[in-house]
């Protein structure tokens, strides 16, 4: 029997009202026209995520030019269909902690989806781990930077052990006879995961210990304490709270030791090729970041060697701090414009009401606001970067500047990114909260760089002291914001304002969040002023500076060229 004769064997079945009419007058059922899918944006996929003007006009302003080739070649990778799916898999598929092996022997091994060590290969390959500190050329700060922010625009969970890679290089140099071993290897190009003796591999990924259960933040409430050996070396014991990436080669601790709080280099393996005791007790379950593993680990008789002197422990691993509080601010600002450009690119694509979402006033005042606030944030973090490359040889302006730019920095552009990105969400309606949408994960991952390496608060309080400490702080802030002194009476009225706030009292506490944004967006309006079309500079002076704006993104004021500020979203929102 053929199918056909199946299908007219088959008794008819009438619909209501239908009785008498033979079966061949029934309609019949064509189930594929429902699933025609018209009205839909194009997949976000196979794009260039560099093909960027606002990006790159920052690289080559910030004096990394001769980048511009190598970043075109990582936003290529990074919006390929594969690394889309190397970064779904490895968040679906999620680190497993293995304790012990098949005989009972304590292992404490973290395992990772092949996708994850894929996305980790292309970021240490591409140089943006520790291989900045090995390349004397003006601009290579600003270069990672720039590819540390397309390439963790792909994904997020795998830059935590990447910035901390890069972030540990200035502190370990506190103890010369470390640094001599083990730089060389973590500003290697190469990607050699598991747990062999340091000196053994072909590259090495850093890791940080300083929260503990009772402190948090307050890391000098530590409890972790260390203990001299006749041989030079040290033993722990204690028990942290928050260690990211435990399968890295080393990593910074702060433990109390006789001189007080002090910072130590912990191996996974010793230079004999035996495990050093570090008991991972659980991995967390956080909101996000799933692809990334932090770890609960427990010292125990653990060898360490000191890194700088006993009771400067703060002081020594600060510098490792203020480096991945950098990359803080850059994978923020990466996040909001990676939100932008899949809503951007929906609601060109999108039609409602007889026209697409783009041409629509109310939805044009939405991307057009969070396009400023986008621009804003990632011309901001490039100017960081491009301080701490300039402050890395020798500019002390630039050092002064960078002091108090990356808390300012750390503590508005993290604030921003989950209100940008849910606004982003948004844009796509119930499209951007399903999961093949991207964007959840995106949401997900917003909060988290306004957590790490200091909370809101943290970053507030430490703006305040360096004003209070560091006069020549506030001399390089205020040069940077009266270099636009002129342009706009808005940010000049701004500036004035805020240049009588910023000699804090002995009650400036209460106000520092307040304090610290108008701070954060006086600066960003001085860098817009000088550097980004009039229009965008124009909507940020009239909404930010001006206080003629809303509560939400959205509500820009009126009479503003919004197409020319759409028009520096990235080309492929297009």
């Amino acid at each position: 029997m053929t199918a056909n004769s199946a299908v007219s064997a088959s008794p008819a079945v009438s619909a209501p009202g239908s009785q008498g009419r033979s079966a061949e007058a029934s309609p019949r059922s064509n189930p594929a026209r429902t699933h025609e899918v018209t009205n839909q944006a194009p997949p976000l996929v196979g794009h260039d995520v560099a093909d960027d003007a606002v990006l790159l006009e920052g690289v080559e302003r910030e004096g990394a030019g001769w980048y511009v080739a190598d970043l075109h070649r990582v936003g290529r990778l990074a919006g390929s269909e594969e690394v889309r799916r190397w970064a779904e898999e490895a968040n679906r598929c999620e680190p497993l902690l293995r304790t012990h092996d098949r005989y009972g022997n304590r292992i404490d091994e973290v395992e990772f989806h092949p996708s994850y060590h894929s996305l980790m290969d292309v970021a240490i390959r591409e140089g943006l781990g520790g291989a900045p500190w090995a390349d004397d050329r003006p601009g290579t700060h600003i270069a990672r930077a720039a590819g540390f922010m397309v390439w963790s625009s792909a994904e997020q969970g795998h830059a935590c052990p990447v910035s901390m890679t890069y972030a540990v290089v200035p502190a370990l140099r506190s103890a010369p006879q470390l640094a001599a071993v083990y730089e060389p290897l973590l500003t290697s190009r190469v990607y050699d995961p598991g747990l062999r003796a340091p000196e053994g591999k072909r590259g090495l990924l850093a890791g940080m210990g300083m929260t503990e259960k009772q402190g948090g933040t307050d890391v000098r409430a530590n409890t972790t304490v260390a203990a001299e050996q006749p041989d030079g070396t040290w033993r722990l014991c204690g028990h942290k709270w928050f260690t990211s990436a435990p399968m890295n080669d080393l990593f910074l601790v702060l433990a109390q030791a006789p001189g007080g709080l002090s910072c130590f280099l912990v191996p996974r393996v010793l230079p004999d090729g035996s495990r050093n005791t570090f008991r991972i007790q659980r991995l967390k379950d956080k909101l996000g970041n799933r692809s990334n593993a932090s770890s609960e680990p427990e010292f125990d008789d653990t060898v360490a060697w000191l890194v700088g002197p006993q009771g400067q422990g703060v002081r020594t691993i600060i510098d490792m701090v203020t480096m991945t509080r950098l990359d803080c601010v850059l994978g923020s600002a990466s996040g909001i414009r990676t939100a932008l450009t899949h809503a951007v690119r929906h609601v060109r694509h999108r039609s409602v009401f007889g026209a697409k979402l783009i041409d629509q006033p109310l939805m044009r005042n939405v991307v057009a606001d969070l396009s400023v606030e986008s621009e804003a944030a990632t011309m901001l973090a490039l100017r960081i970067a491009g301080a701490a490359d300039r402050a890395q040889r020798g500019d002390t302006r630039e050092r002064a500047f960078l002091r108090l730019a990356t808390a300012v920095g750390k503590y508005w552009v993290c604030k921003r990114q989950p209100a940008a990105v849910a606004e982003a969400l948004e844009c796509l309606g119930g499209n951007g909260y399903d999961e093949a949408s991207g964007m959840p994960r995106l949401y997900r991952e917003a909060p988290l760089n306004g957590i790490w390496e200091g909370s809101g608060n943290v970053n507030a309080l430490d703006v305040l002291r360096a004003l209070a400490r560091e006069p020549e702080c506030l001399e390089a802030y205020g040069a940077e914001i009266e270099a636009a002194a002129g342009a706009d009476p808005r940010l000049d009225e701004a500036w004035r304002q805020l240049r009588a706030e910023l000699v804090p009292g002995d009650d400036a506490v209460p106000g520092a969040r307040r304090l610290v944004e108008r701070m954060a967006l006086v600066l960003q309006g001085s860098l817009l002023v000088r550097h980004a079309p009039s229009a965008v500079a124009d909507a940020f002076c009239a909404s930010r500076l001006a206080g003629d704006r809303g509560l939400a993104f959205g509500t820009l004021p009126a009479g503003l060229d919004l197409a020319t500020v759409i028009a520096r979203v990235p080309v492929a929102a297009c």
